[in-house]
């Protein structure tokens, strides 16, 4: 393999003083993506990323099985408004889920396709929530990746638009106060109303009514003159009695919360009580059908606890715990069953990074038995009919079960299939190990090895990983990783210090001045992996804060991996905050601002830790055009910087995509993607992708 000819890059001799250290920012003109250099940059990156890989063996064989392994589609819990239901579902012919309702006589409508909105795709449904009676249905859109969330009204009888678009309301919560006349979001302020640059911050907690002008006669209830990156949530009571507020600076592991009785103030001006202020956890607040206040914290309680208080006084003090925290599994979800002769509780749990539902006495929190589950794997949120009963559904996947929808009855304790992925799917057999193994302090991480049934040997490896914002790794259904198990490779994925898979100590176990211990994480899972004979040869991946990951472990140990695909990544962690949404992470990071903080990220920072002359591996940089969360200038000054700097002639290339963003995308985008990595680290892991396939056996 020849060194590829990398496009000449703007270098420039940029040096900042900061805090007594002389930082050198080689690429800064990159940052820039409108300017005509950049422009051109790009262009020949991808002149480069196509000559190099769109003639890598394998990539039919690879289109065609993640084909045949999405078709599987997905489903998705239902949500209950009286005898109608709401759900998703993707069937193998639809580039996006599509949102359906049920209406009492049992037909089934589409309510919103993204298609329908949007031909070309690039349309993508953010989140939507029925009112409590179930007659009008607010909803987000974003279009080409952008994240922005244009909220709608729709009628849910007609589909006819009721109101809309108003702007400004990405990660907005909808709160429906009963009657569908009325609900409370979260709106930014207008880019004019706020300083240069701070358009994406401001956020305001409002009282809409629905066809009123949102400009003009939007009631603002909450959130001025607070810090400008808070994000706030917003609920009301089923019987819209009680109102509460939660607020968190950026993705701070702590809220704010508060309490408001509606039938004592108006909606317009709640009378809002503190719950939890100035108090280092996250605790969350539902009142229940039975009057009593649930509350959801990890106050004291690292893998988190359920306790009940009065909704008219929930202070701290008054806490009572229903559920105690549980020594090694971290508490996730709940539901209340109360159609029934004992009330029950029902609790999500994670034990290592598995679910598992118990039952409990609803009024004592006495543990009464389980709930069966499929297999080992993972659930997600558990759903009650919002007016009671003795039903509960909840989904599930583990890594070869496509996305399905389980249904519990607490009449007879059983769990039935209620509803499965709509496409049939020939899956390869493959067998899970989860294995322990120490990192450099002696600390105990554990990890998930994917490969195909026979004895242990070497082979073409991948090891994933996230490591960050409490972002659990649990089992789950991957066409991506099936086909390369399938293929004779090797696939692992690490529960890092930085995720929540052991609670919020092992979150900040691996955030601020504690971050090397993820990086330290991952290097001792790539050297267990090598040592007990799992990998011949080593690729890395990861994406957003697992592009930190992988590109902090290219940069610290470039020996012990042959390949790496770094995915919308953070990789200049002394400039971060200045794009995207990098100031709501500074609790997670650090702020470059402060002495000590800045010594934490020029520490590991991997842009600044590009050292000319060493032998990196081969590298692939994936980034998204419209990517509003992580900017693209990570990805592209680094690129440059390892192109420039690197021994070696594996490659380093950068695939750019337009139109799409950091998150959801269509079907066939993201088969292109995965085309392209797998590919890609199969050339530089002497993987060969083009194996029959189990379809082809049946």
């Amino acid at each position: 393999m020849s060194r590829p000819a990398y496009p000449s890059a703007p270098r420039q001799d940029i040096v900042d003083e900061l805090h007594g250290h002389r930082v050198p920012d080689p690429y800064r003109t990159l940052e820039d993506r409108r300017s005509e250099e950049t422009e051109k940059w790009l262009s020949a990156q991808d002149d480069l990323f196509h000559a190099s890989v769109d003639g890598l063996p394998g990539r039919d064989h690879l289109r065609r099985r993640l084909g045949e392994l999405l078709a599987a589609g997905s489903v998705g819990s239902p949500v209950w408004r009286g005898e109608r239901r709401f759900f998703m579902r993707r069937t193998a012919e639809q580039e996006h889920p599509v949102l359906y309702t049920v209406d009492p006589d049992g037909t089934e409508r589409t309510l919103l396709d993204p298609m329908a909105l949007d031909p070309e795709g690039t349309t993508t449904l953010d989140g939507w929530q029925p009112d409590k009676e179930g007659r009008r249905l607010a909803y987000r859109i974003s279009t080409g990746g952008d994240e922005e969330s244009l909220l709608y009204v729709i009628d849910v009888a007609t589909g006819d638009l009721v109101e809309g678009p108003i702007d400004r309301s990405r990660y907005s919560a909808t709160a429906w106060l009963p009657g569908g006349e009325a609900f409370y979001y979260v709106r930014r302020l207008p880019a004019d109303g706020v300083p240069e640059g701070e358009d994406q911050y401001h956020r305001r907690v409002y009282l809409h009514r629905v066809g009123t002008d949102p400009d003009t006669d939007d009631v603002l209830v909450f959130g001025d003159g607070r810090d400008k990156t808070n994000y706030y949530g917003v609920s009301v009571s089923r019987d819209g009695r009680w109102l509460t507020i939660s607020s968190s600076q950026g993705t701070a592991p702590r809220n704010d919360l508060w309490i408001a009785d509606l039938s004592a103030s108006p909606p317009d001006r709640p009378a809002l009580r503190v719950v939890q202020e100035g108090v280092d956890a996250a605790t969350g607040l539902r009142v229940g059908r039975d009057g009593r206040a649930y509350v959801f914290t990890d106050r004291d309680a690292p893998r988190s606890r359920l306790c009940v208080a009065d909704p008219a006084g929930p202070s701290y003090g008054t806490w009572r715990d229903l559920l105690p925290e549980d020594p090694e599994a971290v508490l996730s979800d709940y539901a209340i069953l109360d159609d029934l002769d004992r009330p029950v509780l029902l609790a999500g749990w994670t034990r290592h990074a598995i679910s598992e539902i118990t039952v409990h006495d609803l009024a004592t929190g006495e543990r009464l038995g389980t709930v069966p589950m499929p297999g080992l794997g993972s659930i997600g949120g558990i759903v009650e009919r919002p007016e009671g009963g003795h039903e509960a559904w909840f989904g599930y996947t583990d890594n070869v079960t496509p996305s399905s929808v389980m249904h519990y009855d607490a009449r007879t304790g059983e769990t039935t299939l209620w509803a499965s992925a709509p496409g049939t799917v020939a899956v390869p057999e493959i067998e899970a190990r989860q294995i322990t193994y120490d990192s450099f302090d002696g600390t105990e991480v554990r990890m998930l090895v994917l490969a195909r049934p026979g004895p242990r040997e070497p082979r073409p490896a991948i090891l994933y990983g996230y490591g960050g914002f409490n972002v659990p790794l649990t089992p789950a259904y991957s066409a991506g990783v099936l086909a390369w198990v399938e293929a004779g490779g090797v696939y692992a994925i690490a529960n890092l210090r930085g995720g929540s898979e052991e609670g919020e100590e092992w979150h900040r176990a691996g955030m601020r001045d504690r971050k090397q211990n993820v990086f330290d994480d991952f290097h001792a899972a790539a050297e267990r992996l090598r040592a007990d004979g799992w990998a011949s040869r080593l690729a890395i991946s990861g994406g957003s804060n697992g592009g930190l990951l992988v590109g902090a472990a290219l940069t610290q140990r470039p020996d012990l991996y042959d390949a790496v695909v770094c995915s919308a990544p953070l990789l200049d962690m002394v400039r971060y905050e200045r794009f995207g949404l990098g100031e709501t992470w500074n609790d997670e990071y650090g702020t470059a601002a402060d002495p000590d903080e800045f010594e934490w990220l020029l520490g590991y920072s991997p842009y600044h830790h590009v050292r000319e002359g060493v032998a990196y591996p081969a590298t692939l940089f994936t980034i998204f055009d419209s990517d509003t969360r992580v900017d693209p200038m990570h990805a592209r000054k680094m690129c440059a910087a390892l192109q420039h700097a690197t021994a070696s002639d594996a490659p380093v290339l950068l695939r750019n995509e337009s139109d799409v963003g950091h998150d959801a995308r269509s079907v066939s985008r993201s088969i292109g993607l995965t085309v392209d990595t797998l590919s890609f680290m199969a050339a530089h892991t002497g993987l060969v992708p083009s194996v029959t396939s189990v379809a082809d056996d049946n």
